[in-house]
């Protein structure tokens, strides 16, 4: 299984950045690597994320691709399809 490399951008004492980095490292039928980024160590992060945040992305050698808003109610397994979707390009199959 390939390993799918996300990007976190967060701060500390962000509930909802918590909430999203509890929910990936609670799902078991993908192999994810989570990166963290906390914003307040550079200026430029602060500025593109402070009223953003959670933000993730999707990492792939040099490049990062956005993985659209997530909702702080997603649960895991919807967490899960949308990663199938966005970064693995494919969908739930039923």
């Amino acid at each position: 299984m390939n390993i799918i490399e996300l990007i976190l951008y967060s701060k500390p004492g962000c509930h909802l950045c918590e909430g999203l980095q509890e929910k990936l490292k609670q799902i078991k039928t993908l192999n994810v690597n989570i990166e963290i980024r906390d914003i307040t160590i550079r200026d430029d992060w602060f500025q593109a994320y402070q009223y953003e945040i959670p933000v993730l992305y999707q990492k792939w050698g040099k490049y990062e691709k956005i993985i659209p808003r997530l909702s702080p109610r997603l649960s895991v397994p919807k967490l899960e399809q949308i990663l199938l979707k966005y970064v693995l390009g494919q969908e739930e199959q039923k």
